[in-house]
């Protein structure tokens, strides 16, 4: 990712005004495939309980030295820093950072790919469709292999996704999807809040089956662990 966040942080500033003063607050995010959504920042706080399937049997799957790229709030990593494990987080929101860093989560204001560590992770952790940080469908064979070389002899990538091909449903249950434009689960976003919009940013939703066929490229095998409608759950290993 190589947008800037340091003068536009609207996602960081939401998570900083909520851990001051606990008050409900919505974060806007617009689309280019799609309609605007509204992200209530108490989603970013929420508890093990609050969590979807997903996100619950992920959390399970972890073990050893953990790894989470786009940590936002920490969500993830304050549950399993208090279950005993040790933790490390990635974001490139400065207010995210700053909020893990008043919560003593060793963090770093760094995209994965330019994350530069000696020591390797047991599990790389991508949640909240956290694949998405790669982007685009042609730069997921390079981040993957990013991801592969930041783990252990037996470390493992767990990584949620969404299947977005409902979104190009028609009435009678077709799908329509231009073949000759990029990949339907290409989308551009940009958050907004306070009157403050970040940069536009890319993000990739992708579906098992070609999420599988980049990581076989990559050296890694993949397995669907978990599956709720067209959310799921994957695991790569080397």
């Amino acid at each position: 990712m190589t947008e800037d966040f340091s003068k536009n942080d609207p996602f960081g500033q939401a998570i900083t005004d909520y851990s001051k003063h606990k008050k409900p607050i919505i974060i806007r995010v617009s689309s280019d495939l799609c309609e605007d959504d509204e992200l209530p920042v108490t989603y970013l706080f929420r508890t093990e309980k609050e969590m979807p399937a997903v996100e619950i049997a992920a959390l399970k799957y972890c073990r050893g030295k953990i790894l989470d790229a786009g940590a936002g709030a920490g969500a993830h990593l304050k549950i399993l820093k208090n279950k005993g494990f040790e933790v490390f987080g990635l974001d490139v929101s400065p207010g995210a950072i700053a909020h893990l860093r008043l919560n003593k989560i060793p963090c770093e204001l760094v995209q994965l790919l330019d994350f530069n560590s000696t020591e390797k992770f047991d599990t790389v952790l991508l949640m909240m469709n956290g694949i998405g940080i790669s982007e685009k469908l042609d730069a997921l064979g390079p981040f993957l292999s990013k991801c592969k070389s930041l783990l252990t002899k037996n470390g493992q990538i767990l990584l949620d996704s969404t299947d977005i091909k409902y979104l190009y449903e028609e009435e009678d249950s077709s799908v329509w999807i231009d073949l000759n434009s990029s990949y339907y689960g290409e989308f551009q976003f940009q958050m907004h809040y306070k009157g403050e919009s970040g940069p536009f940013f890319n993000w990739l939703y992708v579906d098992f089956d070609t999420l599988k066929s980049h990581a076989i490229k990559a050296g890694l095998n993949c397995v669907k662990v978990f599956e709720d409608g067209d959310h799921y759950l994957a695991k790569l290993e080397p």
